[in-house]
């Protein structure tokens, strides 16, 4: 197993050195490629790309190029997070804005994108790379005018009562008093009940920005045109804010910035993605504790089927196994490159309505893990937070879509919906499209959906005969702009008479296509690919694709081991695993950790957030149907 290490390669976003930024190492007998990339803090690609003939080996003597671990070179640079703009991001980081015009004078040609990497300094440029405040040179454009004011924030919680557990422990416990505890719960004036679920809200005083004002004096040369993209606003937005500017815009004005914040914004705050390999805290031994569905009891007492039978029929037991494959190789780099966590692996007998899970907390000792990676079931993975809230233990649980009671210490590793679809508009918002909905008349839940979140979003009509009423779709599309068609309809017939529709409207308006989720209908063999790959279909998923040279030597190595290629579950199995051995073994530990980093694995990102009470993974991608049949990234 020890040729797991090259799977931690996937997860160094290390940069590489330039000129001095690396040592020279000379090989000693019996190196290997691993025990120096161990030695130096680095990874093996790390190597692999200072040195290419070390693919293959390397020999005793051989002089080798080693990058710092940890170093940045000379060049820093910032992801475009939603929303942001060329004004903001000079503000950010007190720049100017022309200099940012010039170090991306071609990346940004077009406007910002979301997840777009802009250098906001440059090697050999003019600008260095400040780190005190007197060394950045003031923006002459800003001024900002804040408004605050004290406001309660509150957070929402679900609590199971425990056996001998009181009203005054659980109102310590979330910092409330016993009668706010019975104002919320008024059943339990009486008493408690073991097992009962009681809602918990907490709040404290924050002083808040509440308002925002930003003014802009108008430069030199400036015309409203080269206003709206270095700002990223539209003309219409710059306007409204600033009804003068019918009269003409002349150098000096002072024009207010409308706000930029969209209804989603408070749903969730983009982080920059991390590399916890680097910040890792080797000093402390850590527990991390994976409870996964074998149900062995069940299958070796079982009669009428073989083990042969159960592994070639049962489906969740396939799941369960090929998780396991992913967390094992997690485990075995984790060991490799020297992390001080210690793994326990408990079977947990369960079914849809009972598990095991309770007497295995109950004869096994919890109180020094750092970490519980399971079960599978919504209903047990809460009940396993709630037995081991006591200890406040993160319970990761990996693979549930459904979204149940939002406990302190329980976290969500699967996007949910809404996110998805949130990332999915925010992208069509970012780029200014035109969106419009062609949704049949038995999705009323998608109908409703965007009239309470996107009331703003076209929505095409059809024809008395239930199709598609071409002639006003066409009234509704822009030219000069990105007409993303949302398609949501059910039978095949329907998505090839849509997506042929399309494709004939493609000669005069630039369209591509969008869905939620890539359904089954979408896979039936009467729509040609090229129908999908033409109009780029675009969705929003949890996971990416792997395609680079690390995530492709991380696929031909599970195949090694396990004969097959990995699919989604056992990626999940590694990513979710490796990022909380990453996360408990940072100084400050999982819950913290989680709120404050983003991570990237092979093929998994985790951008966990706390909303409502509920701590929810927000790291998702947007994939694309290309046209030479494959499926790429958006971003």
């Amino acid at each position: 197993m020890r040729t797991l290490i090259l799977f931690f390669v996937f997860f160094s976003s290390w940069a590489f050195a330039q000129k001095n930024n690396f040592i020279e190492h000379k090989v000693k007998a019996k190196e290997t490629v691993f025990s120096i990339a161990k030695k130096y803090q680095v990874t093996p690609f790390d190597i692999y790309r200072l040195n290419p003939d070390s693919r293959e080996g390397v020999q005793e003597n051989t002089v080798l190029l080693i990058p710092k671990a940890g170093s940045n070179g000379s060049t820093a640079t910032h992801k475009v997070a939603a929303k942001e703009t060329l004004f903001g991001i000079a503000k950010k980081y007190k720049v100017s804005v022309s200099d940012l015009e010039k170090w991306n004078k071609d990346s940004i040609k077009d406007g910002l994108k979301i997840d777009q990497e802009i250098y906001i300094s440059k090697p050999n440029s003019d600008k260095k790379v400040v780190t005190e405040e007197a060394d950045f040179p003031p923006v002459k454009p800003i001024d900002v005018v804040k408004v605050e004011k004290v406001k309660t924030k509150s957070a929402t919680f679900s609590h199971s009562v425990l056996a001998q557990e009181t009203k005054y422990g659980i109102a310590t416990k979330y910092g409330i008093s016993v009668e706010e505890l019975e104002k919320l719960n008024p059943q339990i004036v009486a008493g408690l009940k073991i097992g009962e679920v009681l809602t918990i809200k907490t709040s404290k005083e924050s002083k808040t920005v509440v308002d925002s004002i930003e003014k802009y004096e108008v430069q030199p040369k400036e015309t409203l045109y080269s206003l709206t993209k270095k700002l990223n606003i539209s003309q219409e937005e710059l306007i409204a804010a600033n009804p003068e500017l019918k009269d003409g815009l002349r150098e000096g004005m002072v024009l207010v910035l409308p706000s930029t914040k969209s209804p989603n914004d408070t749903f969730y705050s983009a982080k920059s993605i991390v590399n916890l390999l680097n910040t890792v805290d080797k000093k402390k031994q850590k527990e991390l504790v994976l409870l996964l569905p074998f149900n062995v009891d069940k299958i070796t007492s079982d009669p009428s089927k073989t083990q042969t039978e159960h592994l070639r029929t049962n489906k969740f037991l396939n799941l369960t196994l090929d998780f396991y494959a992913g967390a094992l190789m997690a485990i075995d780099s984790a060991r490799v490159l020297g992390l001080p966590v210690n793994v326990r692996i408990y079977d947990i007998e369960s079914s849809k309505n009972t598990s095991n899970v309770a007497s295995v907390i109950a004869k096994n000792d919890f109180s020094n893990v750092s970490a519980v990676i399971g079960p599978f079931q919504n209903s047990h993975v809460e009940n396993t937070a709630h037995l081991l809230s006591k200890y406040d233990i993160p319970v990761i649980s990996p693979l549930s879509k459904e979204k149940g009671l939002a406990l302190p210490n329980l976290y969500y590793a699967i996007p949910s919906e809404d996110r998805l679809k949130a990332n999915l508009f925010n992208y069509c918002s970012t780029n200014n499209g035109n969106v419009i909905a062609i949704i049949s008349s038995k999705k009323t839940s998608s109908k409703n959906y965007l009239n309470e979140n996107y009331p703003d979003v076209k929505q095409a009509s059809f024809t008395d005969k239930g199709e598609l009423n071409v002639a006003s779709l066409k009234t509704q599309l822009v030219k000069g702009k990105t007409n993303y068609i949302i398609v949501e309809t059910e039978g095949s017939g329907t998505i090839l008479k849509v997506t042929n529709s399309l494709k004939t409207l493609q000669k005069e308006f630039d369209i591509q296509m969008v869905v939620y989720e890539v359904y089954s209908a979408l896979n039936f063999e009467g729509i040609p690919m090229k129908n999908l790959t033409d109009l780029k279909m675009m969705y929003p998923s949890a996971a990416k694709v792997i395609e680079t040279p690390e995530e492709l030597i991380f696929a031909k190595e599970y195949k090694k081991v396990n004969n097959v290629l990995p699919n989604a579950v056992a990626v999940k199995g590694f990513d979710t695993t490796f990022d909380t051995i990453l996360r408990i073994c940072q100084e400050e530990g999982f819950a913290e950790s989680a709120l404050k980093y983003k991570t990237e694995q092979v093929e998994n990102s985790f951008d966990y957030s706390n909303e409502e009470g509920s701590n929810n993974n927000n790291g998702c991608y947007l994939l694309f149907y290309d046209n030479d049949l494959t499926i790429k990234k958006v971003q």
